[in-house]
């Protein structure tokens, strides 16, 4: 498969990420089949797509969208709880979180998933899952198309986020990956290529952010400063966006990432 043979892209999981990727794709050009499990979410997600803060609407007042585009866009979006009308999805992007289990991410819902995905959408479309801890092999492992079954790890907010890993088991063709990394750049992220390990040890940004904060909950469990004080430190030295304890202080994440 080639980056022009892909027309439509399926989206499993229409929370903030599954709403934020396909708002991408769809302002892309893309078709979007988003799936989730109840219209609730559904309407939620349309709403984020449209008027949350760095939805269709915003990008019109900041300029970097016309009334029209956002119309032509939308009209690329159809949402459903059916996974069926999934089948015939060119790539799955799967962005499903922890359920009522209250986990961020949930690996045995994964599981499931990519499992009855494999069963339904046709053999060429590839499967990238938007993990940011678990083995993508233990993912690929359940489908019969290893081969095709990558990571595709955005960062949130995904409108403005520009970085992508992909992520690639021993037994990802590099066709795919080269493709996972075309369609990246097409929707305006900068890619890079990570190796999937074993052990669900996360990948790059998650294991050094995960290991940053750690260290900043240490510094202030041992007196040596405020977590304000570590926010201010990270955000004023190192120009990071937020602090790794996340104390409340202003973001510097802003629609001129976008540009």
């Amino acid at each position: 498969m080639k980056l022009q043979d892909i027309k439509c892209i399926g989206v499993m999981g229409a929370g903030v990420m599954g709403a934020g990727i396909s708002q991408v794709a769809i302002a892309a050009g893309y078709k979007v089949v988003a799936r989730d499990l109840t219209t609730e979410i559904l309407a939620r997600a349309r709403d984020n797509i449209i008027n949350g803060q760095f939805g269709l609407k915003a990008a019109i007042e900041h300029g970097n969208m016309t009334h029209e585009q956002m119309d032509n866009a939308l009209t690329n979006l159809t949402l459903t709880t059916s996974v069926d009308d999934l089948k015939n999805c060119d790539i799955i992007i799967e962005t499903i979180g922890g359920g009522p289990s209250g986990q961020v991410e949930s690996k045995d819902i994964k599981l499931k998933v990519f499992n009855e995905l494999d069963r339904v959408v046709k053999k060429n479309a590839i499967f990238a899952s938007n993990t940011s801890k678990f083995t993508i092999a233990d993912l690929a492992a359940v489908t019969t198309r290893k081969q095709s079954v990558i990571g595709m790890h955005w960062f949130s907010p995904a409108v403005v986020m520009k970085i992508v890993e992909v992520v690639w088991t021993p037994d990802t063709t590099e066709e795919t990956i080269q493709l996972i990394e075309a369609l990246s750049e097409k929707l305006g992220k900068t890619h890079v290529r990570v190796k999937d390990v074993p052990g669900d040890m996360a990948h790059v940004g998650m294991r050094v952010m995960s290991a940053a904060k750690e260290e900043a909950r240490k510094i202030v469990e041992q007196g040596i400063c405020t977590a304000e004080g570590v926010d201010i430190i990270m955000m004023g030295g190192f120009n990071w966006p937020v602090g790794p304890i996340g104390t409340g202080l202003n973001s510097r994440v802003s629609w001129d990432q976008k540009k």
